[in-house]
């Protein structure tokens, strides 16, 4: 994360004290950068420039509405996989035709809403939903614009809970039954087959997988092309790995741009990348407070207010966020200590380490890169109340959604 520092002992998020706005506010919470999320744009945009490519931001991975503001006057566009989704884009002032429709079981209702509402793509991903949107679109009377999303069979080395393009996944169209749908459909009076999509996993951080996608999608669109199938949207979906501690490296934007650059060369698609967790992740914190720091025989827990409903993907992926404390001590544990949260599981559990600053009871702590699939992720489990989500503003804050009431909760 850019913009998280410490001076002396406080932690410093841009150029506000962490631990002034935790003392005046319940924890956990999360606390966003908005001036993060513009450079984060910025850079993505100005990689690619050469190919000025349309970005949709995958809005599962942050639903903030403020947030899909921000990033509509920064000229993002959306990718989103549900009706609701579709409908926050739109309420974020997101151009209908900046805006993708993803996901493997799209409804009718969705559908037709998606199909109403006249947005750029509705990337299919089996031939029932193709179907599904010939008879919406003869209802209408209308000539919906489809893409499909391809499967190509790549595997994204990256975790098996996250990745979508090998042909055991449940997404997309294999290269052989899309060619087959393609030819099929070539003088179809209610659609238009105008897009490619693709998106293989997420998390990556090896450039290979990627230029193996492309190789495909290459042979793929040569073949279309010896058979008169002209394509004009190719969505490439987004995946870009980011570094979640110190000890990772980042993932080579501009290298990926070059590779994208000399592929389009050949086929002068208008290219569209649907990045979250690269645009979002590092945006955000979780601010929470020590409950209990609680000793066992070969270590010590320390036992958060935050919990797996906060902050759900170390349940659900074993991923790994760091913990820095809000307030450093000169002092360390002189054991193992495991950061835990208070929910009745198991798994509700976050990182260890070793030779950490000593925490006091009542004391704060942080986890960063949270801005995606972070609050987007949470649940009330537990009869929990959702977190709040705080932006920085200059030398100040703004609340830009309240933590959930506990009487709304149970009423």
């Amino acid at each position: 994360m850019n913009l998280i520092k410490y001076r002396g002992n406080d932690l410093y998020f841009e150029n506000v004290s962490v631990k002034k706005i935790a003392k005046k506010n319940i924890t956990p919470f999360y606390l966003y950068s908005f001036e993060q999320l513009e450079y984060n744009f910025n850079f993505f945009h100005k990689s690619f420039k050469s190919i000025n490519p349309l970005i949709c931001f995958a809005v599962k991975s942050n639903t903030n509405l403020f947030f899909l503001k921000k990033l509509k006057k920064l000229g993002s566009g959306a990718d989103v996989v549900s009706i609701g989704e579709l409908q926050l884009a739109l309420k974020a002032g997101i151009n209908a035709q900046k805006i993708v429709f993803s996901g493997v079981g799209k409804t009718k209702e969705e559908l037709s809403y998606a199909v109403s509402k006249k947005i750029l793509l509705i990337n299919t991903e089996s031939e029932n939903e193709i179907n599904e949107i010939i008879k919406i679109a003869r209802s209408k009377k209308k000539i919906v614009t489809i893409g499909i999303r391809l499967n190509p069979n790549i595997s994204a080395k990256t975790n098996k809970k996250i990745s979508t393009g090998k042909k055991s996944d449940k997404f997309g169209i294999s290269l052989d039954r899309c060619f087959k749908i393609l030819k099929k459909n070539s003088n179809n009076k209610n659609i238009k087959i105008e897009g490619l999509s693709v998106h293989i996993g997420s998390q990556i951080k090896e450039l290979a997988p990627f230029k193996k996608t492309l190789d495909v999608i290459n042979k793929f669109l040569l073949k279309l092309k010896n058979e008169g199938i002209t394509i004009s949207y190719l969505d490439l979906g987004g995946g870009m790995g980011i570094p979640y501690s110190a000890l990772e490296t980042e993932f080579d934007l501009k290298k990926y741009a070059n590779l994208v650059h000399a592929f389009n060369k050949n086929h002068k698609c208008k290219i569209i990348f649907e990045p979250g967790r690269y645009m979002s992740a590092n945006t955000a914190l979780l601010v929470s407070k020590v409950t209990y720091v609680k000793e066992i025989q070969d270590r010590n827990f320390v036992i958060l207010d935050a919990a797996m409903n906060d902050l759900m993907r170390p349940a659900l992926y074993g991923a790994k966020h760091d913990i820095l404390p809000i307030q450093k001590d000169k002092k360390k544990f002189n054991r193992k200590i495991e950061f835990v949260g208070p929910i009745c599981e198991s798994t509700d559990k976050f990182i260890t380490y070793n030779n950490y600053p000593r925490l006091k009871e009542g004391g704060y702590v942080c986890f960063t890169n949270v801005g995606a699939y972070g609050r987007s992720l949470s649940s009330n489990y537990n009869v929990r109340p959702l977190a709040a989500e705080i932006a920085i503003n200059k030398k100040s804050y703004t609340i830009i959604r309240p933590r959930q009431k506990l009487k709304d909760l149970i009423k």
